[in-house]
């Protein structure tokens, strides 16, 4: 965007990458509105590409740290990786390296966790849902606990495909963040 003063990366998958629906409605979009309205020193670099895993963004955190030199990172990543069934270590590890690669950057982190759909079983998903709690102990990073809450459980806020939200749902996943978010600003 055009908009002056300091960086704030949203570093994410489809959730933040307005999958579905108009870049303009999504949450991302949304929060630099309200960034604008209250007049914050900041903008957003939307760097979410819809379909990435850790995997993919630990590789291309390097170049999009570079780039925009940001003074916050907003890392919404795993559930990608949750859905493909990855190795759940594996994921805790990319993690943990995009965390630790943004801070030793000089950049805040914010943490954005996920969940995943009950029928993975309580295992896996517990397991997973941990990682996010571990990660952000380890690194004294704020957590979201979960992006969708109050929003995957309700069909009218979810596109048919059910993974993801629709337009109608943005607000409410910027409510979900901004708490965690307006503390790092």
């Amino acid at each position: 965007t055009a908009w002056g003063g300091q960086p704030i990366l949203v570093f994410g998958d489809s959730l933040s990458a307005s999958y579905g629906i108009s870049a303009e409605a999504g949450w991302v979009s949304l929060l630099q509105q309200r960034l604008v309205s209250k007049q914050y020193g900041y903008r957003v670099v939307n760097a979410s590409i819809s379909g990435d895993t850790t995997r993919g963004a630990r590789a291309r955190l390097p170049e999009a740290l570079r780039r925009n030199n940001p003074a916050i990172v907003v890392v919404e990543l795993g559930g990608n990786d949750g859905l493909r069934g990855l190795a759940l270590d594996e994921t805790r590890e990319n993690l943990a390296a995009i965390v630790a690669a943004a801070s030793r950057h000089g950049a805040q982190v914010l943490l954005v966790g996920m969940r995943l759909p009950p029928n993975y079983g309580p295992a896996y998903t517990g397991r997973f849902e941990a990682i996010f709690r571990d990660i952000s102990t380890q690194f004294d990073v704020p957590l979201v606990p979960f992006l969708l809450e109050g929003v995957a459980l309700d069909p009218a806020l979810m596109q048919p495909d059910g993974i993801h939200p629709n337009a109608r749902a943005q607000p409410a996943l910027l409510e979900v963040v901004w708490p965690h978010l307006a503390s790092l600003l």
